[in-house]
């Protein structure tokens, strides 16, 4: 019995001392770690959908089209792919639910997502060294948090390429933008890529981000084209040359303006003005307003940037005849028929055929296969057998001196000697937009306009975040 007694309790020690290595090393996963370890990696896509505002389902859509893909292939250096979704609601609630449920769920990235409220979903991941890859660049924490690694210039870029654009094409622009904390610092930007080209600033035009009738706002865009700009403050005047900037869901009837403008001028000595809008999924309505306003056809050239204009839109609103021919667009990357998107373009045919959200036109799903693409050069870094936390993969992103997209962005680098001196938004290490214009009811690249690096504008700018 006494020797039973003593074999149960020598037993009894071993397995203790067994489990507790099994804490401390390979054997299991701590209490509270991180879901990187094991054969697991767990990161997040968040994005709004379903709102009465901007939607971005093709960003989580294209992620669990990544998931399925990388998985089928292997995982990423052996360890499976785990892609959780939420829907941030276009709120400050939903985005930071987002977060939390990335905390709670053992995520080690927020890996391309889209969001706002930078404060609500910044803050929770930074207090959990959570590293935020590759969001689509609408919040200013996206560009000052140590923690967020953007993979494209965001807002800012676009807004200050197209006033470089518009700036070349037009004598007066008027930007008709949403009324948030993101939407103010749109004519900072603008106005400093018009600047770049001599042109006045832009009129400055609010509107409520949900706002359903938007005739108000046209109207008064209609009339800055004729009376040289006076709409909201900030534009000087000049005389009529027009283009707008239509937003992730830019309106056909609106674009019927942009006829015969496939060939824009080259210089601002043109006698028309432009209206550029950027409103999201309000966009169309803004321009189906727009159109109808200009009783007198005054007809001036709209614009757009990616995500307000695609093709898909232009697909679905006539292709050739679509009344977006001609329209202007400022992007972060190459067209969507360049053959470097050739590879995400056979994951969304393979992995996505069922899903139509998930669009290889759409500059949502395309920033979301660029920050996978980060991701798993970042996994790529790490050794056999190593443990995968959060804190780990901002540490090698923070140490890498250079991150390949496939050429769809320059090389991608967070050290500190890579950072640019722009007001307000010191991570942003890609300034690079491209132009384009719709031709034949397809964007193509802006003949005679190659892509440049917009850091020295938005340097010029004033502090706008």
């Amino acid at each position: 019995m006494t020797k039973s007694r003593r074999a149960t309790t020598l037993i009894r020690l071993l397995l203790a001392a067994a489990t507790g290595a099994c804490l401390t090393t390979a054997c299991g996963v701590l209490p509270g770690s991180s879901g990187g370890s094991g054969d697991t990696l767990t990161v997040m896509t968040f994005a709004p959908m379903g709102t009465k505002a901007t939607n971005m389902p093709g960003m989580p859509g294209m992620a669990k089209a990544y998931e399925r893909w990388i998985n089928a292939n292997g995982g990423i250096k052996g360890r499976k792919l785990r892609v959780l979704t939420c829907n941030e609601k276009n709120t400050a609630t939903g985005a930071a639910d987002c977060a939390r449920e990335a905390i709670t769920k053992k995520a080690v990235a927020v890996v391309g997502s889209y969001s706002q409220y930078g404060r609500a979903f910044m803050a929770p991941l930074e207090a959990e060294g959570i590293p935020f890859i590759g969001g689509y660049g609408v919040s200013a924490e996206e560009f000052q948090s140590t923690l967020s690694y953007p993979v494209n210039g965001g807002q800012p870029a676009l807004l200050a390429g197209a006033g470089h654009q518009l700036g070349k094409a037009c004598a007066q622009v008027s930007l008709v933008r949403p009324d948030t904390l993101a939407g103010d610092t749109m004519p900072v930007l603008l106005n400093a890529g018009l600047k770049s080209n001599g042109t006045p600033e832009a009129s400055d035009i609010r509107a409520a981000e949900d706002a359903a009738d938007l005739m108000p706002q046209a109207r008064e865009a209609l009339s800055d084209t004729a009376t040289g700009g006076s709409g909201g403050g900030g534009g000087g005047g000049g005389s009529s040359k027009g283009t707008s900037t239509p937003s992730p869901s830019g309106s056909p009837s609106a674009s019927t303006a942009a006829k015969g403008a496939a060939s824009p001028p080259s210089s601002s000595s043109s006698s028309k003005n432009c209206v550029t809008a950027v409103l999201g999924e309000r966009t169309e309505t803004f321009f189906d307003a727009f159109r109808r306003a200009d009783s007198t056809h005054r007809n001036p050239q709209i614009s757009s940037v990616l995500g307000s204009v695609s093709q898909a839109l232009v697909d679905r609103t006539g292709g050739k005849e679509s009344p977006f021919e001609g329209t202007l667009v400022t992007s972060w990357y190459p067209v969507s028929t360049d053959p470097l998107w050739a590879p995400m373009r056979k994951v969304i045919s393979d992995e996505a055929f069922g899903d139509d959200t998930v669009e290889a036109d759409d500059s949502g799903a395309q920033t979301t296969w660029i920050a996978y693409t980060v991701f798993n050069q970042v996994v790529q870094k790490f050794k056999e057998g190593d443990q995968i936390t959060g804190r780990k993969v901002a540490r090698v992103l923070n140490e890498s001196s250079g991150i390949a997209t496939g050429n769809l962005t320059p090389e991608l680098s967070w050290r500190y000697q890579d950072m640019r001196a722009v007001a307000g938004f010191p991570r942003l290490v890609n300034g690079r937009v491209s132009f384009q214009v719709v031709q034949q009811g397809r964007l193509v690249a802006q003949p005679g306009e190659k892509d440049q690096d917009m850091t020295s504008v938005m340097e010029s700018a004033p502090r706008s975040a």
